[in-house]
């Protein structure tokens, strides 16, 4: 619930520093805000890819600029340069690096929860919940838009659900071609969130499905391993268009959350070992 409250830019509540630069957190409940100073011959290929452990920033950002000029190269070419007192949205997949001699300074509203935060363990495991969605009828819908409109499809798909992961403190892992694999550390944010993504997408003419497990992960560079996720993939097989499927082990976390599910009855899961009780949220 939102409530009355502030924050003073000299004393965040967490700093991420790295090669030419650092995030400074400020969290508000639900919400993280990000100071970003970005300092002159930083680049994230350079300085933050190696923490991230992803090909390009898979990160939205929303905010504005006090000092500084960067450019930004979208994963298709298309690039931009922000200059100072410009607000800014920077969708998901690019690189950035910082133009002239003065720092990069914003402040920024999304995409600042998990930013310049290492995603690899090293046979750590932890326990969290797992998203998986897809479109449903992907390849009839590739090869009704063509190539060109199909990339344009999933970029928009992408920044819907990103902004939704955003909302609701998921980490993206990775883009799937035609859907996500994202991690929650509550139940009850992945299941409202894997909602809230089949409702933003639902107007680009398309339908999603998803499905949520509870377990424990292993964290690698740019993924995730473990019974659970194997368990996660097998569930959203299972659901329909717009539909949010979840197992029994998430079902049980959720007493209490409000949410509604219809009991789907025991299913045995492809590749694992004894039938597993499965629900639907009712929308």
């Amino acid at each position: 619930m939102a409530r009355l409250q502030r924050k003073l830019l000299t004393s965040p509540d967490e700093v991420r520093s790295f090669t030419n630069g650092r995030v400074e957190i400020f969290a508000l409940d639900d919400v993280d805000v990000g100071r970003s100073v970005f300092d002159p011959g930083w680049r994230w290929s350079k300085d933050v890819k190696p923490i991230a452990g992803t090909p390009f920033c898979l990160y939205h950002h929303v905010g504005f600029v006090l000092t500084g000029t960067l450019h930004v190269e979208m994963e298709d070419g298309l690039s931009m340069e922000i200059p100072p007192n410009c607000v800014f949205e920077i969708p998901p997949g690019h690189d950035a690096w910082v133009v002239g001699d003065d720092p990069w300074v914003t402040i920024d509203f999304a995409g600042m929860r998990s930013y310049a935060r290492s995603a690899v363990g090293s046979g750590e495991r932890t326990l969290g919940s797992i998203l998986f969605t897809d479109i449903v009828d992907s390849t009839a819908t590739a090869e009704r838009l063509g190539e060109a409109g199909w990339r344009a499809l999933i970029r928009e798909h992408n920044e819907r659900v990103q902004f939704e992961l955003d909302r609701y403190r998921g980490r993206l892992i990775k883009v799937t071609g035609d859907g996500i694999l994202a991690l929650f550390d509550g139940a009850e944010r992945a299941v409202r969130c894997a909602a809230a993504a089949s409702t933003a997408t639902a107007g680009l003419g398309i339908a999603i499905r998803a499905g949520v497990h509870t377990g424990e992960v292993e964290l690698v560079a740019g993924d995730i391993r473990g019974v659970a996720v194997h368990a996660a993939a097998r569930i959203v097989s299972l659901a329909g268009a717009g539909e949010v499927l979840v197992s029994g082990t998430t079902y049980d976390l959720l007493s209490g959350s409000g949410l509604e599910f219809d009991d789907r009855g025991l299913v045995e899961l492809k590749g694992l070992t004894g039938p597993r009780a499965i629900y639907a949220l009712r929308r």
